[in-house]
């Protein structure tokens, strides 16, 4: 039969095809499809020839045409035939479908509708049918029946899309699907609809699905919707890798459903998912453009949202695009600053840690990304290596002008800025570390950067640099000949610079012969270089070669040992084989510096403060490195023992036309000297056990040193200031050659007698001899620094006010702290007070002495030494020594030491009169101020502080300002860390209104005390701008908070669950900023009222009132905005506030208004009287005190304008919401113009009066009217503002 049919298809006249084809019986046509399609012969001609049978002008052919749609649909999707036929068929039933009349289409697109819904698809080839069925349904123009009713086309075609779209879907045909959705004319609304079913359709797909699902959906973006689809992936994502990390932290789920897929695969999907949007970002800019603006704006709503490690990772790869690199760097930057900035202020703040329980970091975030980068993500590589050094460069430490840049490397970074930079450093380092086919650009990059950033500081980028050495020094070899290019630019660095790199590579030097070669090589033609900072560059860089390559025989020294990981374990076996190489190779060396000992003193001093640390690292370098220094030291020194002084100290200076120039640090070399020769008598000889040859050699140079040494120390006692030409009559002015010399001389003295105290004290064994030996270096040592003090104190030069660097080594100053320190442990508990008057010399006492010394020193271990608190403190408690360091409680510890403070500092308080000590309780404060940082805000220990500091405060009446500013201080940073400060703010501020009185001098105040540290001395300024500085911060947090809550209010996104979570939050934070304001303006409501001076007080209180109207403005705002987008009511405690902003604040603040008007007016009236009898030496005092009348008076005019503003803004929310809430609001008459009138009628016969007595004051009344008439317009133009 399909031969016949072929053959009538051939002829000319379709009336024998008619015939043949209405004479088929109902199924026998699909069957006979069926057998030619799997036969595989001519079915497209069979096709063809049965629509050229069926003509759409008649009602038969139109229904043959739709059973063969109908049959060959469900053939197609069998899977039964080649891919090729099935194309064929499609292709040729795509192009007959046009022709196709509207009921038709409708009902072939119904019959697709249910075979998506049945779920019947298999290959979705038939789907390409369906999109031409679609788009030519919406093409026409003939009424279809659509249930009881009639739709034109286009409807029609929206009815079924959404149908399809609310029913289920076969999650194998999602792909299928989307891609036939691209094919078909979408208005906006039908691509929403579609785009949204199929972001539902990603949680029931497998994870390998995902990636080609996401690709044809941005195609499909292309038509719209790319905010709806960007966030819809990404939320996915984020969604996923909460759940993975979730079911990290319960490795062995009970549940099997909640475990959901390996670490890795998802992984991998997330990397070709990010590829897939990268790769058509690239076909379409829009996409891009449109990513960046629905992060930041999501980012204003939720940052944990917005900025997750999937939508980072996105963002950095898109970043490799140069177009878009800037921006998204921007944004990243200002991100992270941000959230360092939220993160600072969150703990700084009890108040807001409850309201924001979990803090957003993105700096965690960030290093998620690098770690997740592992699994193959080489397209994020770039961008985080970008990111990095753009970090770095914009964050980096500031140089301040003509001085040098401040070291941020200790202690923990706390500026933002500081953050940022140390975030892209931990960017670098570990992408070096986990990605390898990158490192040798990171590399390459950071000593770039320390070459051609030589100006400016590059502490960060070596410390970069030694963190990378040591986390691969092998891994470094093959990098090695960027090291070594490096080291040819070592004589055009900074010296700080170059010690920093050669120390930061280092550990590259022990497994890297060449690098050490060409750095030698470098170094000995730099030794020989015209310039001094090439020198100083190879003495540092021989120095630091003699103390890491050890000679065999050299002792270990554990002070010195450094850490280098476990890859430079291998490398320093390597290196023992070589000590006996070593030896000559550090003899050379040695040879090489010797000749340094006859240049400038730089170079010199760089030598003597090297070789300790040589010989501490490199034992057996001992005998060359002491006869070195022998050889030095005796072209200095005289030997016969009556010669006074010992040491030739013109030997030590060089002049150069009228200059005078330092040859010889000899302070220096004796330090040095003093050191070696200490540490070679307590480790060298002590080892040497029998070796008497060697012994014996030895001794010659001991000996020789000892002798000398204790000849030197018996002459400078003996000596006189004017045995070194120095007494009080000497010249110390810089200006002269005399006076530099002198300058010169007085610093080498004082160094000298400061080593010798120190060699002195440590071979005394406490003896009483060499007590008294030290303390005649002593008195030599205060003599020469009090002339030098007086002499700076006459001659105010610049250089003459520095202090020269103390020679007294850490370990002595340690010995001696370490004694005070127990001793002032002690005394407070042992020394009475007739003892303690006799050690009291200048008006310091030892007490006083010990406290600052112990405040430095509890300083010092917070800022430098963070990590070691919990060792220091343990090594503090004596009771304690044996506990493990793991057990260390440092609140526990830092709380037994603030119990012993606080009994000091209450025995200062409850003492009499006459023995109060202000300084010392200052300082007491201060110390209790810095433990208190220590403990947990959780504990039991800090609240019992914080009610022990209350209690002070209120119980003692302190009339000293400083201690009251220390104590008040105190007060405020524990309170704040505990719960909000506001309800304190108002005790204290009843106290200053009761303390100095009402603005009305005819109301008494209510003698109602909280805090008995606020009296007549210490209320106005002290206690009054602390506590207006303390009420700006909380304007801050209420400001910060207004901004989060408009945030959360434009947030729109349509899932449900976020909304009311957003919702809660919103209420949560509305109501904490109502509470605020509330309690806030009760405070206000006793300052305006109080009767403060003119001056600082009435000026910050002003300024204060103006921040905080405007702050009330913006949380109107919000309320407004509010009603707009949603039908909400205002709640009930906001009219609460605004009624009480009109019954206690606006009223007074006009009262308070016109009280410093009054004030001001009565200085301005003591200036005119003091104008009438001119005298000319107090014109200089009256134009001061006008012109600080007009400072004051300025913030008047930006006040009354944020409170007509506020009042605006009421009105408009008033009409918002229904509510009238100005009837709250009393308008008040006190403006910026009035006239009283009997006020003006006095001035005017007092003018009158003055001009028929006093002709000749007609030039001064005339320049009065003038300023008077400047004046004026000046007032009206600040009113417009």
């Amino acid at each position: 039969m399909a031969q016949h049919i072929l053959s009538l298809a051939a002829e000319e006249g379709p009336e024998r095809l008619q015939e043949a084809l209405q004479s088929l019986a109902e199924g026998e046509l699909g069957d006979m499809v069926t057998r030619q399609a799997l036969k595989g012969r001519e079915t497209a001609a069979l096709l063809r020839g049965i629509f050229k049978g069926s003509p759409c002008s008649q009602r038969s052919g139109v229904l043959r045409r739709l059973q063969v749609y109908k049959h060959c649909v469900p053939l197609v999707e069998s899977g039964d035939l080649h891919l090729g036929k099935v194309s064929e068929i499609i292709g040729l039933l795509m192009l007959e479908a046009r022709q196709l009349p509207g009921h038709a289409l409708a009902e072939l697109a119904n019959l697709f509708v249910d075979v998506i819904k049945g779920g019947s698809l298999t290959n979705g080839k038939s789907l390409e049918l369906f999109s031409t069925v679609l788009t030519a349904l919406a093409s026409s123009k003939e009424n279809l029946v659509y249930g009881k009713g009639e739709l034109n086309g286009e409807e029609f075609k929206k009815q079924l899309i959404n149908t399809l779209c609310s029913s289920k879907w076969d999650p194998r045909c999602v792909i299928h699907l989307a891609n036939m959705f691209r094919d078909i004319p979408l208005s906006g609304e039908e691509l929403q609809f579609v785009v949204e079913k199929i972001l539902r359709m990603f949680s029931r797909l497998d994870l390998q699905e995902i990636p080609p699902l996401v690709y044809q959906l941005l195609l499909l973006s292309a038509k719209g919707s790319k905010k709806t689809v960007l966030d819809g992936i990404i939320s996915f994502f984020n969604q996923l890798d909460k759940r993975q990390k979730e079911e990290q932290k319960v490795p062995q789920s009970v549940d099997l459903e909640v475990a959901t897929m390996p670490l890795d695969q998802l992984r991998h999907v997330e990397g070709t998912v990010i590829l897939h949007i990268v790769s058509v970002i690239n076909l379409d800019q829009d996409l891009g453009e449109e990513l960046i603006r629905h992060l930041k704006t999501e980012q204003q709503k939720d940052p944990g949202r917005a900025l997750c490690p999937f939508s980072v990772a996105l963002l950095l790869s898109v970043a490799v695009k140069h177009r878009l690199q800037e921006q998204i760097f921007d944004f990243l930057k200002t991100s992270i600053t941000r959230s360092c900035k939220d993160m600072q202020f969150l703990q700084a703040s009890k108040f807001l840690q409850d309201l924001f329980p979990q803090q957003y970091d993105i700096t965690a975030v960030i290093l998620e990304v690098v770690k997740n980068s592992a699994f193959g993500w080489d397209h994020v590589t770039q961008g985080l290596v970008d990111l990095g050094f753009s970090l770095m460069e914009s964050y980096e430490p500031k140089k301040p002008f003509g001085g040098k840049a401040a070291d941020n490397s200790y202690g923990l970074s706390k500026v933002p800025a500081q953050q940022a930079c140390r975030l892209g450093a931990n960017i670098l380092l570990e992408t070096f570390k986990v990605h390898e086919p990158i490192r040798s650009d990171i590399l390459e990059q950071v000593l770039n950067r320390v070459l051609t950033k030589a100006a400016s500081p590059v502490s960060h980028f070596i410390d970069l640099l030694s963190n990378i050495v040591v986390s691969a020094p092998l891994v470094l070899q093959t990098s090695s000949s960027k090291v070594t290019e490096t080291f040819d630019n070592l004589s055009f660095l900074p010296i700080d610079t170059v010690q920093g790199l050669l120390r930061a590579v280092q550990p590259l030097l022990k497994v890297s012969m060449s690098v050490r070669d060409s750095l030698i090589l470098v170094l000995q033609k730099a030794i020989f270089s015209r310039q001094l900072d090439a020198r100083k560059a190879a003495v540092a860089g021989f120095l630091l070669l003699l103390r890491n390559f050890k000679v065999l025989g050299s002792l270990s020294s554990s002070q010195c040992s450094q850490a280098i990981g476990a890859t430079q374990v291998q490398a320093d076996v390597h290196a023992c084989y070589n000590s006996a190489a070593n030896e000559a190779f550090c003899l050379e060396i040695l040879g090489s510096l010797r000749r340094c000992l006859s240049q400038q003193a730089d170079v010199r001093l760089m030598l003597y403060e090297g070789f300790y640390d040589v010989l501490r690292r490199n034992s057996q370098l001992a005998s060359s490195i002491m006869e070195t220094l022998l050889s030095q030291i005796k072209q200095y020194y005289l030997p016969q023992p009556d010669l006074l002084p010992p040491l030739k100290l013109e030997g030590c200076i060089m002049a150069q036309g009228d200059q005078i120039f330092l040859q010889e640090p000899l302070a220096h070399l004796l330090c040095c000297i003093q050191h070696c020769l200490a540490w070679y008598k307590s480790t060298v000889r002590l080892c040497q056990g029998d070796e008497d040859d060697e012994e014996e050699e030895d001794v010659g140079f001991e000996q020789n040193f000892e002798d000398m040494l204790e000849s030197v120390t018996r002459r400078m006692i003996k000596s006189e200031l004017e045995d070194f030409e120095l007494d009080k009559s000497a010249d110390f002015s810089l200006s002269s050659g005399v006076g530099v010399k002198n300058n010169i001389y007085a610093i080498q003295v004082m160094g000298i007698c400061e080593v010798l105290i120190e060699y002195n004290f440590k071979i005394g064994n406490f003896s009483k001899n060499k007590f008294e030996d030290v303390l005649g270096l002593f008195t030599c040592y205060s003599k020469l620094s009090e002339i030098l003090r007086e002499k700076a104190g006459k001659n105010k030069s610049g250089l003459s006010n520095k202090t020269a660097r103390s020679f007294l080594s850490m370990g002595f100053v340690s010995t001696l702290l370490t004694a005070l320190f127990r001793v002032l442990l002690w005394r407070y508990t042992s020394i009475p007070t007739i003892v303690e008057d006799s050690g009291k010399k200048k008006g310091k006492s030892i007490s006083l002495l010990c406290l600052e010394g112990l405040l430095r020193i509890f300083n010092t271990v917070q800022q430098l030494y963070s990590a070691r608190i919990p060792q220091f403190l343990q090594a503090l408690d004596i009771t304690d020594g044996d506990a493990e360091e793991t057990d260390i409680n440092v609140t526990e510890k830092a709380a037994f030491q603030i119990r012993q403070f606080q009994r000091s500092l209450v025995n200062q308080l409850s003492s009499a009169e006459d023995d109060f000590n202000a300084k010392e309780t200052q300082s007491l404060i201060t110390v209790l101020s810095t433990l208190s940082k220590l403990l947990d805000p959780a504990s039991q220990q800090f609240l019992q502080f914080l009610t022990w500091t209350v209690k002070v405060c209120k119980e003692n009446a302190l009339e000293d300002i400083s201690c009251c500013k220390g104590l008040l201080s105190l007060l405020f940073s524990v309170h704040v860390l505990y719960k909000s400060p506001v309800g304190l703010l108002r005790e204290l501020a009843q106290d200053i209104h009761a303390c100095l009185g009402d603005i009305d001098q005819d109301i008494e105040v209510e003698g109602q005390c909280h805090f008995a540290i606020v009296n007549a001395k210490t209320a106005a300024p002290t206690v009054c701008l602390l506590v207006l500085g303390q009420v700006d911060k909380v304007l801050e947090e209420v400001d910060w908070l207004i901004k989060k809550l408009t945030s959360l209010g434009s947030d729109t996104s349509g899932n449900e669950k976020d909304s009311t979570q957003a919702s809660n939050q919103t209420q949560a934070l509305e109501k904490g900023i109502i509470l605020q304001l509330g309690t806030l303006l009760t405070v206000y409501h006793e300052l305006v009222q109080t009767a403060l001076p003119a001056g600082s007080c009435v000026d910050t209180l002003l300024r204060s009132l103006s921040k905080t109207y405007t702050i009330l403005t913006s949380l109107i705002k919000h309320y407004i905005q509010a009603c707009r987008s949603s039908s909400n009511t205002i709640p009930g405690r906001l009219e609460k506030l605004v009624k009480l902003s009109g019954s206690h604040l606006t009223p007074q603040c006009y009262s308070f208004i016109t009280y410093v008007q009054n004030i001001h007016s009565e200085s301005l009236s003591f200036v005119e009287e003091k104008k009438k009898k001119k005298k000319e030496g107090e014109a200089a005092a009256i134009s001061t005190v006008m012109a600080k009348v007009l400072r004051e008076t300025k913030p008047i005019p930006n006040l009354i304008f944020a409170i007509e503003q506020y009042e605006k803004f009421l009105i408009h929310l008033s009409k918002k919401s229904k509510v009238n809430l100005m009837q709250y609001m009393k308008l008040s008459t006190s403006r910026d113009f009035r006239i009283n009138a009997s006020v003006l009628d006095s001035a005017l016969q007092e003018q009158n009066s003055e001009d028929a007595e006093n002709e000749p004051h007609n030039d001064q009344s005339s320049t009065a009217e003038q300023t008077d008439e400047n004046r004026e317009p000046k007032k009206k133009r600040q009113r417009k503002k």
